[in-house]
């Protein structure tokens, strides 16, 4: 049996019972709960983790009775070892979150119970708020990335555009086909937890792509990724993306924190602050909890306590 994200060495921690629970537990992740492969591969390490310390702890491999058997002391070590292995306190609470959605799916279909995994405290988290860029440095993103002319600079600035315009992460725009254009005005994005959600498309979005695809030297068939490398014509790599906003970070002397995905915190933070609610911008972003979009009000809160700050003669 071989579980997907589960490494060889892993398994052979695993006593056949357990084995072959990861195996349908990832599978029940993949394709009834459709979690991206990012989430996949996190889980997977996740689990992976915790099965090679209590496999050291016990000096053999373990099965399904071990795990249902892991006490709060066993937890607790584990997490301890995490810390002193240096792990931040948000690594380590998405560890604890891979082994409680294990233990929770294990409880659900009757292979076993763990009780003392409730009694587990999640790491505190900071609150972390989203960091968008100024309009101008927005703008001077969208206006030097297709500067050179070529259809790769072309290329570039579309995606760009694409993720500023629609506000989208940047695993859903490069996840895009020809296919997936917009149609009257929209575009159909599928998003985290293979949830859809229709977005307006702005003109200047349309025109950059449609440039992009007039100046591309891959055929286009309906199944061809929208967006393409320059030297295969297969899916653009999220890496390159990457590269390409640091270099332009040089470039214009930009902060670190300009990033594509900050170009999708700019697109929520300058609507909010020209007059779009909250609602509609939960919707545009696929946010499922109002309140991962309210953080964009504590981002505005903080930018006009220090423009008040600046220019108040009494501050």
């Amino acid at each position: 049996m071989a579980a997907s994200g589960i490494k060889p060495d892993i398994l052979e921690c695993c006593a056949k019972d357990l084995a072959e629970s990861l195996g349908n537990w990832q599978q029940y992740l993949k394709s009834e709960k459709n979690v991206s492969r990012h989430t996949l591969r996190a889980y997977a390490g996740d689990l992976s983790q915790f099965i090679t310390f209590l496999a050291h702890h016990k000096a053999r491999a373990i099965n399904i009775s071990d795990v249902s058997g892991a006490n709060l002391n066993d937890f607790r070590s584990w997490m301890s070892r995490q810390t002193i292995n240096g792990r931040a306190n948000a690594s380590r609470a998405r560890t604890l979150s891979g082994l409680k959605n294990f233990l929770s799916w294990m409880d659900k279909q009757g292979i076993a119970h763990n009780a003392a995994i409730k009694s587990v405290r999640t790491p505190k988290m900071p609150r972390k708020l989203p960091r968008p860029l100024p309009e101008s440095q927005t703008f001077n993103i969208l206006t030097q990335s297709g500067d050179g002319g070529d259809w790769v600079d072309l290329r570039n600035r579309a995606l760009f555009t694409l993720l500023y315009g629609c506000g989208l992460r940047i695993d859903e725009a490069l996840g895009l086909d020809i296919v997936d254009l917009p149609r009257d005005g929209f575009l159909r994005v599928v998003g985290k937890g293979r949830k859809e959600r229709q977005v307006p498309v702005l003109p200047m979005v349309i025109t950059a792509i449609d440039l992009y695809r007039a100046a591309c030297p891959y055929a286009e068939t309906s199944t061809r990724p929208l967006f393409v490398g320059e030297k295969n014509g297969k899916r653009l790599h999220q890496g390159v993306a990457q590269k390409t906003m640091r270099d332009l970070r040089r470039l214009l002397g930009l902060p670190e924190t300009a990033t594509p995905h900050a170009l999708r915190h700019s697109f929520a933070s300058h609507l909010l602050q020209n007059g779009a609610n909250l609602r509609e911008i939960q919707e545009l972003l696929g946010h499922a909890s109002l309140s991962t979009t309210q953080r964009y009000t504590d981002v505005n809160a903080a930018e006009m306590l220090a423009i008040y700050k600046k220019a108040h003669p009494r501050a």
